[in-house]
């Protein structure tokens, strides 16, 4: 096996699965709600809790990364509009 073969094999290529909540609609909705469960749920159960990790997972799989990285700003600055308490 060579080295491309062996760092290829490391990763695993998942996106978000289907959410009922959201059936019919852009995935906007779907990649807020998941960025907002997963810092409740980490706020709840601290960031080793295994079933947060989905959510982050499915974030980063449906929000673009320039929405995270603001997001994550105006949580340090205390002006994201959603709550994010547990």
């Amino acid at each position: 096996m060579s080295d491309a073969d062996a760092a290829q094999s490391k990763y695993v290529l998942q996106t978000a699965g289907f959410d009922a909540r959201f059936p019919y609609t852009n995935q906007t909705r779907h990649c807020f709600q998941n960025y907002t469960d997963y810092f409740k749920c980490i706020a709840a159960k601290g960031e080793d809790f295994a079933p947060c990790k989905q959510f982050k997972r499915a974030y980063h799989s449906l929000c673009p990364n320039e929405w995270i990285g603001k997001w994550d700003e105006q949580r340090e600055n205390g002006t994201f509009p959603a709550s994010l308490e547990p």
